[in-house]
């Protein structure tokens, strides 16, 4: 083992390119700007690889730098093979009194074989307004009505927490009420406050009062409350969601190559926008020309509250994952969530959804 450089986390969370972690990528993690990696399906081939990788990179420095992933089910699902294939959000509704039961197991499940192999956190769940209105959304959010997604990500992020692993809350104030996917455009939400008050933000606002741990803002611009997408809003992050609704948790910013994000400007202002606003930490995935634009020419602010927040979200590792396969408790679990897929799903994850 390599002797391990102490330093703390940085503000900006990166990606690799492949399988390992190349010479390059192992300087850029070493940047004291660097606090995180974000793995996606091109990093992975098997469960022992992925494992060697995510110790490869815990090794570097300590604390741990964190590692991430979207891995939320269904069309978002990173590992597939060698990992418990896991329904999309919505179908748990449909399993009456089972629902919350199968959606807890659901989220233990997802967490545990995650943990299992190295990684601290999934971006997970999804707390938007689910229905027709919003493709990139869909069938990734538990249900229509807020009321229902509140009961069934309390179940989801109780299994996430008894695995060892924060939730993460995604895309306040709410994504699902836009048609547009911010992946490719600028998509705006017309609407006063108090409508998105009493519908988008009812499942951000309950779940942040039964302790949700993290949350991802939406690069959305609501236009009637400030012209700026929320992961770059003041207003959203620091005005509303910290002092209004008293979130004490981590902000992630969504991905800073998205459209979305396009039209705060080059990929530094980006950033130093987005953390100006009250993001702890920026993602900068799938443009790593980018990601060390904001490395090298950002001016990115320190701060001892986001190093708090941030050290929070480490995962609680227990066991390897052959060792969690042999357990009643998976095999118990793995066993209920194969009854909602009665036929293996197609690889449909695109690895710029986040």
């Amino acid at each position: 083992m390599t002797k391990q450089l102490k330093q703390a986390l940085g503000p900006v969370m990166c990606d690799l390119r492949g399988l390992e972690m190349e010479a390059d990528e192992r300087e850029m993690l070493l940047h004291p700007k660097v606090g995180g990696v974000i793995l996606f399906t091109r990093n992975y081939a098997s469960p022992e690889q992925l494992a060697a990788l995510t110790q490869s990179i815990h090794e570097l420095r300590q604390p741990h730098l964190l590692i991430a992933v979207d891995h939320e089910g269904g069309r978002v699902q990173r590992f597939r093979e060698g990992f418990t294939l896991l329904p999309a959000c919505d179908v748990f509704a449909k399993h009456g009194a089972e629902a919350e039961t199968l959606t807890e197991q659901t989220g233990w499940l997802m967490a545990s074989e995650l943990l299992a192999v190295g990684i601290d956190l999934s971006f997970a769940p999804v707390l938007d307004i689910g229905g027709d209105k919003s493709e990139v959304i869909g069938d990734r959010a538990f249900h229509t009505e807020p009321e229902q997604i509140v009961k069934l990500a309390r179940a989801y992020v109780r299994g996430m927490k008894q695995a060892g692993m924060a939730a993460v809350g995604k895309h306040f104030p709410g994504h699902g009420s836009v048609v547009e996917d911010s992946h490719v455009a600028i998509p705006y939400d017309h609407r006063d406050y108090q409508d998105i008050q009493m519908l988008d933000l009812i499942p951000f606002e309950r779940m942040i009062r039964n302790g949700l741990a993290g949350i991802m803002p939406a690069h959305v611009i609501y236009s009637r409350v400030d012209e700026l997408p929320a992961g770059f809003s003041p207003i959203w992050l620091k005005q509303i969601l910290r002092k209004q609704l008293e979130f004490q948790g981590t902000i992630f910013s969504d991905d800073l190559s998205m459209a979305g994000a396009e039209v705060i400007g080059s990929y530094p202002e980006r950033a130093e926008a987005a953390l100006q606003a009250g993001c702890d930490m920026v993602l900068a995935c799938n443009n790593q020309a980018g990601a060390q634009q904001i490395l090298d020419k950002a001016t990115l602010p320190e701060s001892i509250e986001s190093q708090s927040r941030l050290i929070r979200m480490h995962g609680q590792f227990k066991q390897d994952l052959t060792e969690l396969k042999t357990t009643r408790i998976w095999q118990q679990r793995s066993n209920a969530i194969a009854r909602l897929l009665p036929q293996p799903e197609l690889n449909l994850g695109v690895d710029d959804i986040v």
